[in-house]
């Protein structure tokens, strides 16, 4: 039985005694805890399959007993971000796992929740203010990582396209920020175009049929995208460049771009022209899509009076060509086994994001990231 989340500090010292003792308050031992998710922009593949897995979570053997759990989208607004985390406050709630659209904007509402101890935990993008309960991958190691990666790949020579994330966002600017600095070192390494992708492989398909309008793909020599390394080989393929020329990108981990990482004529069931292993040459990194619903996990935990560190840090899956592994199912047993993509039988969507495990969330594997349903 659990305790829902009292501001009073003497109330709240009362409850952890108890609990620490396996008793219970008589007055709150029925109730649950009010869980709130807030999330930002949604218009790709991530963001989707980042909220059904904390759904997953959410409804798990484990959880379901002990929050109620509501989902607000703010789109790409923090003030109407800010509206909605202050509405979640006044209706009572114990916790509130966040998807920040900005590092900063979101600073003040954080700060008022925290002070009527409401357990704020945001996921993948950090914000600056120190209240807040956070898990995130190292963002600050991506774009160095992975540009120097490309550069290496390039004998430190030629021209690139340069594609962003969601701006503003943490992840999005720190990864073009420090891979911009990274390609400063090499002055034969010129980037030659740059779009805004939106972490969207749609958008990012637009983006690139606008620069390769006037910048032919034989005067381009690769690729750093924070997402679209799977449709700038798809538009390679269609353009009849072969899979031993195809140019090297640099780009985050949907299932495609995984699948097209693979040694071509590997043998996959249900691939495509394009969703088809092809030895593309790449890096794939990631924010997996299951850190929020580690946030979900941890944010009750706290709640539960465990001591939970403000600043988490989930291990940052980097992948180039010889670590892609084909998962024949994807139970969360044989992600535990090193897995990392799968066929088109199974995910038919090459958009969607295959680093969707931890270890820290037993029962949540492909049908967790794909339906929003656990295991169990």
């Amino acid at each position: 039985m659990n305790f829902k989340r009292l501001t009073h500090p003497a109330v709240k010292t009362i409850a952890a005694a108890l609990l620490s003792l396996g008793l219970s308050s008589p007055a709150q031992a029925d109730e649950k805890f009010k869980v709130f998710l807030s999330m930002s922009y949604i218009g790709n593949d991530w963001q989707a399959e980042s909220a059904n897995m904390i759904k997953a979570m959410a409804a798990s053997k484990s959880m379901r007993d002990k929050i109620d759990f509501k989902v607000q989208v703010a789109g790409p607004n923090a003030q109407r971000q800010i509206q909605q985390i202050n509405a979640m406050v006044q209706a009572g709630a114990d916790a509130i796992i966040v998807y920040a659209i900005s590092p900063t904007a979101l600073n003040q509402v954080i700060r008022s929740a925290c002070d009527k101890g409401v357990v704020i935990f945001t996921y993948d993008s950090p914000v600056t203010e120190p209240c807040a309960y956070q898990i995130t991958v190292k963002q600050e190691l991506i774009g160095p990582q992975t540009a120097e990666w490309l550069a290496k790949e390039l004998n430190y020579k030629g021209d690139i396209i340069f594609v962003h994330g969601v701006p503003g966002t943490s992840p999005g600017d720190i990864r073009s920020n420090l891979a911009k600095e990274t390609f400063a070192k090499y002055p034969d390494i010129n980037i030659v175009a740059e779009a805004v992708g939106m972490w969207s492989q749609s958008i990012a398909r637009q983006e690139l049929s606008k620069i390769l309008a006037t910048r032919p793909w034989d005067t381009i020599d690769g690729l750093w995208m924070q997402v679209g390394c799977y449709t700038a080989a798809s538009m390679q393929e269609e353009a009849g460049i072969p899979d031993d020329q195809k140019k090297p990108c640099v780009g985050e981990g949907s299932n495609g771009h995984r699948l097209q990482m693979l040694p071509a004529g590997t043998e996959v069931d249900g691939t495509t022209a394009t969703y088809r292993p092809m030895g593309y040459p790449s890096i794939s990194y990631a924010s997996p899509t299951v850190e929020g619903a580690l946030a979900l996990k941890m944010a009750v935990e706290k709640l539960e009076g465990a001591d939970i560190p403000h600043m988490n840090y989930f291990p940052l899956p980097l992948l180039t060509n010889k670590d892609i592994k084909l998962c024949k199912e994807g139970t969360w047993q044989e992600l535990s086994e090193g897995c990392n993509v799968f066929s088109p039988t199974i995910v038919t969507n090459p958009g969607w994001f295959s680093s969707i495990y931890s270890a820290d969330t037993p029962g949540l594997g492909l049908n967790a990231a794909l339906i929003g349903e656990p295991e169990d």
